[in-house]
């Protein structure tokens, strides 16, 4: 099971980086949870500086833009 976390405040780029990581898990056919991180310390303890940021497995993939769902499947396999 992946763990994908995306972390930021909750803005409208944060909510599309989302839509992107499920749907990009649902074409794969993965099992997956996301949570969303928006407390600005835990974002911090990422070494996270900009948002959104998108986290597989406690590894950081991408800060600071929106990614389609290809682009996250190739984090995802």
């Amino acid at each position: 099971m992946k763990t994908i976390k995306i972390l930021g405040t909750g803005c409208m780029k944060c909510e599309k980086l989302e839509q992107s990581a499920r749907q990009a898990a649902e074409e794969m056919g993965i099992e997956f949870t996301i949570e969303k991180v928006k407390d600005l310390n835990k974002i911090m303890d990422y070494g996270v500086m900009m948002t959104p940021a998108l986290v597989v497995d406690d590894e950081v993939k991408s800060v600071g833009k929106i990614l389609d769902p290809d682009e996250i499947k190739k984090y995802l396999k």
